[in-house]
């Protein structure tokens, strides 16, 4: 591994050589190290598996989130293929967590949600998690919801066997009747796209630094139904998220429907354990019957 980190220092551009590096937590699907040079620190991740697009979907959404003037993410030093193996070289942020930083992540991330864009969607294909999704830009936050992000799940879940039977029809009813819930234009918001408890740290004095982007403009609710899957975000985060944004009246009616998207990913990602939960969703939105709609 030190001459692939080696390697990918030099197609970087970078003449000082390799003090030290470590193995440090990356998430579920990269590699990912600690590197020290002579002058400089920086964490590296790398992918064996996926192409330099995959890396390349990243810096685009990181930059995007600099752009916005809201909150800080990591600095790119470069994304390099060296021995095969792409990897993305970022800023080494040391973590440093303080007692207002929660606050100042929900005021923060209600800022990026009010830099708005002019179309739901995104230009060019993108990634959640390992999977690939296509992309559009839309007139229509249902729309791109409906026939990007929940009916490519139901694709790539059709491939590999895990949304079949009952539980494909209902998902299909569901889509069919999906406007009772979803509206059409909600807010264009700048949307980090895969913000749960893991894809965020603090950086120097405490300041929230977002890492990970899945970047897309759309539902700013979207985003909120994601941070309250798994947890991981305190009061003191949605008191301040509310205070700048409240939300909608029947947001909680919509939240599952907009968690159910993450669900479907982390099914078709890591397999029938998040059945149990996409299937209670789809239950208690869709009463399944043979007469269901095609999709």
């Amino acid at each position: 591994m030190n001459e692939v980190l080696k390697n990918g220092l030099k197609h970087l551009g970078v003449s000082e050589s390799i003090r030290s590096y470590a193995a440090v937590s990356g998430g579920d699907i990269n590699e990912a190290y600690y590197i020290r040079t002579e002058e400089q620190e920086y964490f590296v991740k790398l992918n064996r598996n996926m192409p330099e697009a995959f890396f390349e979907f990243e810096r685009q959404g990181l930059e995007k989130i600099r752009l916005s003037d809201t909150v800080d993410v990591p600095q790119v030093h470069g994304i390099v293929t060296a021995n095969e193996v792409p990897m993305l070289w970022l800023e080494w942020i040391e973590e440093d967590k303080r007692s207002h930083t929660e606050q100042q992540l929900g005021e923060q991330v209600a800022c990026m949600h009010l830099t708005t864009g002019t179309k739901y969607g995104l230009e060019g294909d993108g990634f959640i998690g390992q999977l690939e999704h296509d992309n559009r830009r839309t007139d229509s936050w249902l729309e791109y919801y409906r026939d990007v992000r929940l009916a490519g799940q139901l694709r790539i879940g059709r491939q590999r066997k895990l949304i079949q039977g009952k539980r494909e029809q209902k998902l299909v009813e569901l889509l069919a009747n999906l406007d009772r819930w979803v509206p059409a234009k909600p807010e264009i918001s700048l949307l980090h796209g895969d913000l749960w408890r893991g894809n965020w740290i603090a950086g120097k004095k405490g300041a929230p630094v977002l890492i990970d982007p899945s970047i897309l403009y759309g539902d700013h609710e979207f985003e909120i139904a994601y941070t309250n899957l798994f947890g991981g975000f305190s009061e003191r985060f949605y008191n301040a998220y509310t205070d700048i944004i409240p939300l909608s009246d029947t947001y909680e009616e919509r939240e599952p429907i907009y968690q159910l998207y993450y669900l479907l990913v982390h099914l078709n990602m890591f397999g029938e354990a998040y059945g149990r939960l996409v299937d209670r969703i789809l239950n208690r939105y869709v009463k399944w019957t043979a007469k269901s709609a095609t999709w």
